[in-house]
């Protein structure tokens, strides 16, 4: 039997388990022990706000009459496309299998569709304008110890796009504020509060299948309750509300990308995966290998030496998932640096000057960019974090790897250290799994 918990009794239960540690972004961001980084801390504001979102670990069902929501919701449902839902509560059905050729809805996951066929919905960002330059981000974050990840885009004065999970943003609050803190840019990963559920819950009962929660196949309600909550997450942590988002596999159509439209997101897919998330996944069938996922980024690193990304740069999915992940990610930096001529976020290379609804917070654009990473700099400025205050108070996701890996040392002479999901797995697990 599974049981839920609200966010406020996780934080209560949780926060007993060891020494409460940070009490601010910074002090969270100079931790270098994992233990330390992946200790559960009270963080006032999602304390006082639980009871303003849904169940920790269940998917969106549907978004109360009295949530601010709603009323949005029920502004744009009436015009939202007519295309059926393909599953229940965020789970495929078969649809796939008896979906037209035409590809009427333009299903990424069918087709790689990034044209919608619907009037006024917009495309898919795919590729990034600029020639030679990579759109560089990371999904599923943010990871608990992924300071030394961080730590290394900072002495390279790198800057990226990161998909954040909400649920991840509420348990790990100060890891999320460290993102507007250096410069990032963050955008929603959706899947608040459903995928994190189904990766914790598969891992700990070794569950041996992974259902996803895919957007296209929750109902209009529940599909816009996933991108509403997150965003709200978001925002109640770092205080700033997200202009983007990346659906889970890319599992989005003209209905899913019209909803995310309504509420101000633009949706960022890719052309190119690493596979980074499925390596040592012994769910993947037939087993990905961390060869496997080096070969991936060799090939496509040869691609951009090659000169296919000489006229339109390029969006590769990478991810904060877990130690593996960000490990591999410094490994082959280097070489992505030696193959593009710019590495920069993806709203960077789009001129979006504007990340985020609030107008106070503002990044470069393109030549900016450019211009200050030759001079050493990196320009970014507003104000950011939640408006309350709040003292000593990675998870799996999206394209769910189940297992925390470990690195394999780095050639860019730094290793993370073992990712602290493990620990948050042993630590929730008799919360969430009822005997």
């Amino acid at each position: 039997m599974r049981t839920s918990i609200s966010i406020a009794a996780a934080f209560l239960l949780l926060s007993g388990a060891h020494a409460q540690t940070p009490t601010d972004e910074a002090s969270e961001a100079a931790l270098t022990d994992m233990t330390e980084e992946c200790t559960n801390y009270n963080y006032a504001p999602v304390v006082n706000a639980a009871s303003s979102f849904p169940t920790l670990w269940t998917p969106v069902s549907s978004v109360p009459t009295t949530d601010p929501g709603y009323a949005k919701f029920i502004a744009m449902n009436a015009s939202i496309p007519n295309i059926a839902p393909k599953g229940t509560l965020g789970v495929p059905d078969n649809t796939i299998n008896t979906y037209p050729s035409s590809d009427p809805d333009c299903w990424w996951t069918e087709s790689q569709c990034t044209t919608p066929k619907t009037a006024g919905v917009n495309p898919d960002i795919a590729s990034v304008p600029e020639p030679r330059t990579l759109g560089y981000g990371f999904d599923d974050g943010p990871n608990c110890s992924h300071n030394a990840f961080y730590d290394y885009l900072e002495s390279k004065n790198q800057k990226a796009t990161l998909y954040y999970i909400g649920s991840s943003v509420m348990i790990w609050p100060l890891q999320a504020q460290r993102a507007v803190a250096d410069g990032h840019e963050i955008c929603v990963r959706e899947c608040l509060f459903s995928d994190i559920y189904l990766g914790l819950y598969g891992t700990l009962a070794s569950d041996d299948t992974w259902s996803h929660r895919s957007m296209t196949a929750f109902n209009n309600e529940q599909a816009f309750g996933e991108l509403w909550y997150t965003m709200q997450a978001i925002k109640l942590v770092t205080g700033v509300t997200p202009t983007c988002w990346r659906p889970p596999l890319g599992d989005v159509d003209d209905r899913i990308r019209y909803i995310a439209q309504q509420l101000g997101l633009e949706t960022i897919i890719w052309k190119y995966d690493t596979f980074d998330w499925q390596a040592n996944d012994a769910a993947i069938t037939p087993p990905v290998t961390p060869q496997d996922v080096q070969n991936n980024y060799n090939t496509f690193i040869n691609d951009a030496t090659s000169g296919d990304f000489n006229t339109i740069g390029a969006i590769v999915l990478t991810h904060e998932l877990n130690n593996f992940t960000m490990q591999t990610a410094i490994d082959n930096y280097e070489k992505l640096v030696a193959a593009f001529d710019h590495i920069m976020p993806v709203g960077v290379a789009l001129n979006k000057t504007t990340p985020y609804v609030e107008t106070n917070y503002t990044q470069s654009n393109f030549e900016e960019y450019v211009a200050a990473r030759a001079g050493g700099s990196n320009s970014t400025s507003g104000s950011s974090g939640s408006s309350a205050t709040g003292s000593n108070s990675g998870s799996p996701s999206g394209t769910g790897s189940k297992a925390q890996t470990t690195g394999t040392g780095s050639s860019a002479g730094v290793t993370i250290r073992a990712s602290g999901l493990t620990l948050v797995l042993a630590l929730v697990g008799a919360l969430f799994i009822a005997q």
